[in-house]
């Protein structure tokens, strides 16, 4: 639980950044090999990799500014120049650059979707160890055994044993990589793989927000996330459904 690793000269590495450019570099690699194999491009993969990237940071960090938005009316400077990010708004962000790009390059979105999904599960994986390294998305105080106690840091508090809710959405991003990669060769209709990854990544993510600790947001009784997670999962039955009507409308 060390966010600084080491210095070189005046840039400083920290983990979270480290365990986010791991994440990214290996859903690079793994989309690129598996869109080979596929037959479809290569590079388009790298190309939406890399809008994805930017657009899911920026994305990031608005949803986190509407969520933290009383604080930073009081503070700009230091909500804009904080560590904190909104996974959500990133994978949103993320996915509209990829419709915008696949439009433009008259590619069917579809696809890339389908094919990008499970390597976007493996990044959010390392993604979360990054967090637990760095304190922030911390869950509710425990007297469990594995229970984690930080050290000081700008986010989780010091010296209480917490819930690692970040090792806990880590494990089920990898799970949820594998059960895509298992249904990417059984799946019946274009569109499916994404509609699964939206649907388990969704549910997921609703049921661990009771776990966490840390100041989110709310709509109503429910946090920003579960709320947002509970559209996500709408989104995937409708687009699991959309799927098969095309599918037999094709027939």
């Amino acid at each position: 639980m060390k966010n600084d690793l080491f210095s070189l000269g005046p840039l400083t590495i920290h983990s979270y950044g480290l365990m986010i450019a791991l994440g990214f570099l290996l859903c690079v690699v793994m989309g690129m090999y598996r869109a080979k194999k596929l037959g479809l491009n290569a590079e388009a993969i790298l190309d939406i990799a890399l809008l994805g990237i930017a657009a899911g940071f920026a994305g990031a960090k608005l949803l986190y500014v509407a969520v933290e938005f009383p604080a930073f009316l009081q503070n700009p400077a230091r909500v804009l120049g904080s560590e904190g990010f909104v996974v959500y708004g990133g994978i949103i962000a993320g996915v509209c650059s990829a419709i915008v790009y696949c439009h433009v390059k008259k590619l069917v979105f579809l696809d890339y979707f389908d094919l990008a999904a499970p390597s976007i599960a493996l990044a959010q994986g390392f993604g979360r160890i990054g967090c637990f390294l760095a304190g922030c998305c911390y869950g509710r105080e425990t007297e469990l055994w594995f229970g984690v106690v930080f050290p000081p840091n700008p986010f989780a508090p010091a010296g209480v044993k917490l819930l690692p809710t970040q090792l806990f959405s880590s494990a089920g991003d990898f799970v949820l990589a594998s059960v895509l990669l298992w249904f990417a060769k059984r799946a019946r209709h274009r569109g499916d793989v994404g509609a699964l990854y939206m649907l388990l990544y969704g549910v997921g993510r609703f049921v661990l927000e009771f776990f966490r600790w840390d100041e989110r947001g709310s709509v109503g009784a429910l946090s920003t996330s579960q709320a947002i997670s509970l559209v996500i999962v709408a989104g995937a039955f409708l687009l699991f459904w959309r799927n098969r009507t095309r599918a037999e409308a094709r027939v």
